[in-house]
């Protein structure tokens, strides 16, 4: 497992670390309304990873991305195996793709080398709106929201090939994707990817838009097989917690968490504070 929580208490990492635990090999979702803080939370992954596994590559992807984000990223991220590859959303839908490719083929040679791989990629949405521009025609048959049938083959490829090898290193590939924009397209591409990953971290827009930060939904995001990330007693402790925040509003219960959170200095102190049903 890459364990995020630092030494500062941060509460979003803390908050990842308890509710969707990443590790090697992750294929994670990251699902997200406009405005809702994905980009500082990614960026919050892409220090914590770096900062406590400094041997693992770090590859940030950004995919038709403002301008003035890139610069932001590229300063944010800097060091020995980091590296940041943007095309921005003023070069065309072949330049992306050609971006995306690269990222891909670096990825895989280095984990065949037996080196541990993070790709952030930002995002799956806009990366496979640009295979539908760059394939025009040749797409195949149109889907709901204009999506060519072919098109999400090569994104699919892309998001896939996260895992853990036995002889090799390992990939691991966090990606957002949009919802909630209006677009009939991006809710399709929500769709067709999201039984692909084996973690999801959902953020709520009603809790952005009150400021509560990290905007996390808690009943929504999760990673499966989380008993084979974390020690026995921490999943029968995570579980109790998950019941008792289950019973209350989502717009309730992550304020509650963040408070109960911010009073304790480590995720181990503040699941100790509680008494598990056996």
């Amino acid at each position: 497992q890459f364990v995020l929580e630092p030494g500062d208490g941060d509460i979003s990492l803390r908050t990842i670390d308890l509710l969707c635990p990443i590790g090697r090999g992750q294929r994670g979702l990251v699902v997200a309304p406009p405005r809702s803080g994905k980009t500082i939370l990614l960026q919050k992954i892409c220090h914590a990873i770096s900062e406590c596994y400094p041997e693992v590559y770090m590859i940030v992807l950004l995919i038709d991305e403002r301008p003035e984000e890139a610069t932001g990223w590229k300063r944010a991220v800097s060091g020995e195996r980091r590296e940041v590859l943007v095309s921005t959303l003023d070069e065309g839908p072949k330049h992306h793709v050609r971006v995306s490719e690269m990222a891909m083929l670096r990825a895989q040679r280095l984990v065949e080398t037996g080196k541990d791989v993070v790709i952030l990629l930002d995002s799956i949405t806009r990366l496979v709106r640009a295979y539908n521009s760059h394939l025009g025609g040749r797409g195949g048959a149109t889907m709901s929201g204009g999506i060519g049938a072919k098109v999400l083959e090569a994104p699919k490829r892309f998001f896939g090939a996260a895992r853990n090898c036995e002889e090799g290193g390992s990939l691991t590939i966090l990606a957002t994707t949009l919802v909630d924009t209006g677009s009939r397209m991006d809710q399709v591409i929500f769709e067709e990817f999201k039984g692909t990953g084996n973690m999801e971290l959902v953020l709520n827009r009603q809790l952005a838009e009150r400021r509560i930060f990290p905007a996390i939904d808690i009943e929504l995001s999760g990673t499966r097989k989380e008993e084979l990330l974390l020690p026995p007693g921490v999943v029968q402790r995570l579980y109790t917690l998950r019941r008792v925040l289950a019973r209350m509003p989502a717009l309730d219960a992550m304020p509650l968490l963040i408070d109960r959170l911010s009073k304790t200095k480590s995720n181990a102190d503040f699941l100790n504070s509680f008494r598990v049903d056996e």
